[in-house]
This record gives C-alpha cells, structure tokens and sequence, in this order.
C-alpha cells in the first residue's frame, strides 16, 4: 500500500473512532411508556392517592409532540441536560400523541410541559418553552436542592 493510501485509510479510521467515541458518551433522555413510567417514576395504578417517587435521583420529564415546534426547540436542552447532569438525575420524556392516559393524567394539555420531579415532596411543573437558562435554574432549585 502506497502512502497516500495508508494516511487515508487512517484518517478514516481516526474519524471513525471519534465517531464511536463520541455515540458513546452522548446519551439521550429515555423516552417512557406507561410501564416504564409505573416503574421509574410513579406507580398511580398502586398508590392512586399519594405520590410516592419511585427513582433514585431526582428527573425531569418533558412532556412533548413531534409536530410541537415549542418542543423541538426545547429537545436539545433535554439531551444537554442528561448529559451535564449525568448521575445526578435522570431525563425522560413523554410523548403526548402516544401516551395520551400519562399526558392527561397530568393534565399536558399544552406543550411543551417538563415536570420536575424531586426526591422529596411534589412534583412542579412549568408550561411552554423557557430559555436553557431558566430549566437550569429550576434544575439546581428544584432538583440539586442548591
């Protein structure tokens, strides 16, 4: 093999192995289904009364509709913050079209809706798309308790 073949075969797989590289470190807010939800978040169909958190480390649920424009512009947010907070709570998201009993459940009836869910106590909900800024604050606020 010639040089130039070698220094672009390499070249291609440097490129390559950013790629994996960087698939691997981005994660994505997990998108919940009603199970899912039972499981991770509140099991209402058990404790239909009471709110009892079912996680480890508090979240944030964006409640959302792929043809909600409000809501494609908040979903790099969303995807930002799992990232930067990654180990300190956990992001979902919910989609309104598909699980219509968790988004009337909550009452989603305007989009998009993020529910910000602490260890203790209830849950708080803010309506409409805020700047990046202000969903970090109620993050440190309602989540990190800072």
């Amino acid at each position: 093999m010639n040089r130039i073949a070698m220094r672009t075969v390499f070249g291609v797989l440097f490129l390559l192995s950013g790629m994996i590289l960087c698939a691997q470190t981005e994660q994505k807010p997990e998108l919940l289904t009603k199970e899912t939800f039972l499981k991770k978040v509140y099991n209402y169909e058990k404790n239909p009364t009471e709110w009892i958190y079912e996680g480890d480390k508090p979240c944030m649920i964006d409640f959302y509709a792929d043809w909600c424009g409000p809501c494609r512009r908040i979903a790099p947010y969303m995807e930002e913050f799992m990232n930067t907070y990654a180990g300190q709570i956990y992001v979902y998201k919910i989609n309104t079209d598909q699980q219509k009993e968790l988004a009337a459940m909550f009452q989603a009836r305007n989009i998009p809706m993020v529910l910000f869910v602490p260890m203790k106590g209830q849950p708080q909900k803010t309506v409409g798309a805020y700047p990046k800024e202000q969903y970090d604050e109620m993050i440190q606020k309602i989540l990190l308790e800072k």
